[in-house]
């Protein structure tokens, strides 16, 4: 295996760090990312930078605007609604067909994703939100139909920065398992009221974190 060249590995350190200042609230809805201090902070060109930007893009966190830059992606509480209700017609089709489908490795590999509470730090919550991210992309996996799993995957980076809102470090590895003990028994209903109860939660929690303590922050029209 070859090396990974110096710039590919710093436009990835880039892309974690980026990320992570826009999931944990740190960079708000429109800030101007100035592409040549931050390749000053790691002391190197601006084209990892824009590189990792565009890799932000794709996953729905930044807006590239021609002539202009880059930016902290607006989600209005439109959209942001839109999301989650996307996200629980998807994860609902996922789990029903899941649990008639799922094999053992893959009960394996879902039990597998969390490494367990750390704390509350910004580090922590990052990964939290990853495992999350990553449970819920198996778990459509498990559906099947990989078109579901990618447009789970992706819909669930577009709601990461939502996410993190839940301070759910303490209760999500409790909350999954529940899902997971109801797909290896291949018990559909039981399956289909665990991921309710999870979806429904989260919801709950966003939106009211959103409408009471950002409202400042996150635009409210369509």
């Amino acid at each position: 295996m070859f090396p990974a060249r110096r710039d590919q590995t710093s436009k990835n350190a880039i892309y974690i760090e980026l990320r992570r200042s826009i999931i944990m609230g740190h960079r708000k809805p429109g800030e101007r990312f100035d592409v040549e201090v931050i390749a000053g902070q790691y002391n190197m060109s601006v084209t990892p930078v824009r590189d990792a930007l565009q890799m932000l893009s794709h996953e729905g966190l930044v807006d590239i605007k021609p002539r202009s830059g880059y930016f902290v992606s607006h989600t209005t509480l439109k959209m942001l609604r839109d999301l989650l209700d996307l996200r629980r017609v998807l994860e609902i089709a996922a789990v029903e067909r899941a649990a008639l489908r799922i094999q053992d490795d893959q009960i394996t590999e879902l039990t597998k994703v969390h490494a367990g509470y750390t704390g509350d730090d910004d580090e922590a919550y990052d990964r939290y939100t990853d495992e999350n991210c990553h449970f819920h992309y198996l778990l459509a996996r498990a559906s099947g139909n990989n078109e579901l799993a990618e447009t789970v995957g992706r819909l669930h980076d577009r709601l990461a920065r939502f996410m993190v809102l839940r301070h759910a470090g303490k209760t999500m590895e409790v909350t999954h398992q529940k899902i997971v003990d109801a797909l290896e028994a291949h018990e559909v209903d039981a399956a289909r009221r665990a991921l309710l109860d999870d979806i429904d939660d989260t919801y709950d929690l966003i939106m009211d974190k959103v409408i009471e303590e950002e409202s400042e922050t996150w635009p409210v029209g369509g």
